[in-house]
């Protein structure tokens, strides 16, 4: 695995590549992030190059779909196909974790879509982020609630009251 730092709006992120492509995006503060020990830091690995061109266009409001190769091999084939929904869900729109969980074909199974959604390694580029509560309210995000809101309201369509 490699990686570099990058420092964005939202705070530090810690991008993750293997040799199929990005596997990884981690806050400062990242709930259920294991750590980088025997990882190799490659400022100039071409992926983590794309990796960190496209989320300076993201966060300057200049980019809203990622084009990346991504390895998302580290889940379970359960948690792979959550993943897979996350990316879906459309720029500026939210989900509720009952809705993922319909659009995977399993819909008694919202805890662990929930579950599945917090064990996301590629924050922002597949984003859980943009995963709610049913009624409308932030729920948990392995980067922060604080984070979250920004990505949030950073996506929300502008000039609407």
């Amino acid at each position: 695995m490699y990686y570099t730092n990058y420092d964005s709006p939202v705070g530090k992120l810690l991008l993750a590549a293997s040799d199929k492509g990005l596997a990884g995006i981690y806050f400062e503060q990242h709930r259920h992030f294991k750590g980088s020990a025997g990882w190799q830091q490659d400022d100039g690995h071409a992926v983590l190059l794309q990796v960190r061109q496209q989320l300076q266009e993201y966060f300057a409001g200049q980019r809203r779909q990622f084009d990346l190769p991504l390895d998302l091999s580290a889940g379970t084939p359960f948690q792979q196909s959550v993943w897979q929904a996350l990316l879906d869900i459309p720029f500026g729109a939210t989900a509720s974790y009952g809705e993922l969980a319909k659009r995977i074909g399993k819909p008694s199974a919202v805890r662990a879509v929930g579950a599945a959604n917090g064990r996301n390694p590629v924050s922002i580029i597949v984003p859980c982020h943009r995963v709610i509560a049913g009624s409308g309210a932030l729920t948990g995000y392995a980067g922060g609630l604080a984070n979250k809101q920004a990505l949030l309201e950073m996506e929300a369509p502008k000039g609407l009251i």
